[in-house]
């Protein structure tokens, strides 16, 4: 049976669908549901431009609901309408859902004689469409369907197989729901217990952490919302609101404090050109520094530095993390690598200011990027990986991999994203931690800050909108985990020796039909 024209448009609402499996929703079995569904449609579609068609409009229908928070980001925006956030939505959808497109259609160019090899090829081509939407242009690798599977027992296969591995394991519990209405029961029954035994050897193979002596955290949630960010007097109430919420009693023993995202919006430090690179931080570090008791206390924080040229002339500004110390000195500083386009920076920008358009973040001129994964050196606490907002969210692009950190910290601003944004940031996070067997220590201004240990399990948050701190130990690290090593490509190579066995089990079954 050959599909209507009219039967491919289930795929936009089937896609709908599948978006509740996300945070905040979290009703993950509609996932594998979802793509039980879709392997019908595409088995069904009757032509190649027909499955591209379909998978195309499933994947338009998850990311315009999966990613309605991205239009809460243009609401604070004056130079710009807020209805341009939904065009910016359904824009970025379009572009996105070609990515996915290409897997229904390898899945149907591969499984029109075996149905076996149309789920394989879907599994293999879904997490590749996934991988090079990360990558391609920036990459933007928010939401892979992998993540779904977090409050689960497959979570833990991560450190094996990393987020795309569990894609690959959503989308085959799809086709095994798929199979078992077809002609291919028995196959079924082997996909399902592969994937079942996948995750039953995660959870028993799950690096346990290392046993460590207890390090104090202190996780500063201040509730400025990103409608204050900016405005004027802000410095003085955002040191006010930090201060408090980061003040220790006398007797507490010494303790890491981590404030968020350019916690206070004003430069903490001066960059100029060579041989004075980094000059005496500025004003606001000193009074930082003064917040701190004497013995031992830290203070990391969120901040940016401004880079001038050899004239004074301001060059562009910096998207930080710096520690500082009682004296208000600055023991070193991770520069975002990441940044988000038409965020932190507006492509072809004289082309888009001359017309009106500008980049969501204020400031002037463009944020400047880092050079990417490095580590900070924190006394009393050992090595800190960085990851600033949304740069936790790539898959085996978070540490480097020639000097292990002790842990994450990932202080981001959340603040634009609304209802939605926020516990799909903090479930990426959480996948992070269990593919690199690492914790996570995320600091946000309106939330949702917390503590997350090597196995990904959640240990402490602060609610959304809630001004309040974590008192904390910090969670010991666990051994390097097969994905921390290898990183992706052991899913890479998942996928491929899946699309390799559905080209065979096609090639076969055609072999069939003309004997």
């Amino acid at each position: 049976m050959t599909l209507r024209p009219s039967h491919s448009l289930l795929a936009f609402p089937l896609g709908l669908l599948s978006a509740l499996a996300f945070a905040p929703v979290g009703l993950w079995p509609l996932m594998p549901l979802a793509f039980a569904v879709l392997a019908l449609l595409v088995a069904r579609s009757g032509s190649l431009p027909r499955a591209l068609w379909t998978g195309w409009l499933f994947a338009v229908g998850q990311f315009v609901l999966g990613l309605n928070w991205i239009a809460t980001a243009f609401t604070y925006q004056a130079a710009m309408p807020a209805w341009l956030g939904w065009l910016a939505v359904v824009l970025l959808s379009l572009y996105l859902a070609v990515y996915p497109a290409l897997a229904t259609g390898l899945a149907w160019r591969f499984g029109q004689c075996s149905p076996t090899g149309l789920v394989l090829a879907l599994a293999g081509g879904w997490a590749v469409s996934e991988w090079l939407r990360a990558t391609m242009f920036t990459g933007f690798a928010w939401n892979p369907v992998g993540v779904t599977l977090l409050e689960t027992f497959w979570r833990l296969s991560a450190a094996g197989i990393g987020t795309y591995g569990l894609s690959v394991l959503v989308v085959l519990l799809g086709g095994a729901l798929f199979l078992l209405f077809s002609a291919a029961r028995r196959n079924a029954l082997v996909l399902a217990t592969l994937v079942l035994a996948v995750g039953a050897s995660g959870w028993l193979r799950a690096p346990l952490p290392q046993v460590a002596a207890a390090k104090k955290l202190r996780i500063v949630q201040p509730n400025i919302g990103q409608e204050d960010k900016w405005r004027e007097g802000l410095e003085e109430e955002a040191f006010q609101r930090l201060s408090k919420l980061s003040a220790l009693p006398a007797g507490a023993p010494p303790t890491l404090i981590l404030w968020p995202e350019v916690a206070v919006p004003v430069a903490f430090q001066l960059e100029g050109p060579p041989p004075a690179r980094l000059t005496t931080p500025l004003p606001p570090a000193r009074r930082a520094g003064a917040l701190l008791r004497p013995g031992g206390d830290l203070l990391v924080t969120g901040a940016f530095a401004l880079v001038v040229d050899r004239n004074a002339k301001l060059v562009g500004s910096t998207n930080s993390v710096m520690p500082i110390a009682g004296d208000g000195s600055i023991l070193g500083r991770y520069d975002k690598a990441h940044l988000v386009p038409y965020g932190e920076y507006l492509p072809m920008r004289p082309l888009l200011s001359a017309i009106g358009l500008s980049q969501l973040a204020p400031g002037e001129g463009d944020t400047l990027e880092g050079p990417g994964p490095r580590n900070l050196s924190i006394p009393g606490w050992g090595i800190m990986g960085v990851q600033v907002c949304y740069e936790i969210i790539f898959s085996g692009q978070v540490i480097d991999p020639a000097h292990r950190p002790n842990f994450l910290f990932n202080p981001s601003n959340d603040a634009w994203f609304g209802a939605w944004g926020p516990p799909q940031h903090l479930a990426q996070a959480r996948l992070r931690a269990a593919e690199e067997g690492l914790p996570v220590i995320r600091s946000t201004p309106t939330g949702i800050s917390a503590v997350i240990d090597a196995k990904g399990n959640l240990l402490a948050s602060l609610p959304w909108r809630t001004a309040g701190a974590i008192d904390a130990d910090l969670p010991p690290s666990a051994a390097s985990t097969l994905f921390s090593r290898h990183g992706n490509v052991i899913p890479l190579s998942l996928a491929f020796l899946l699309v390799v066995l559905a080209v065979g089990m096609d090639a076969r079954a055609r072999y069939r039909q003309h004997i």
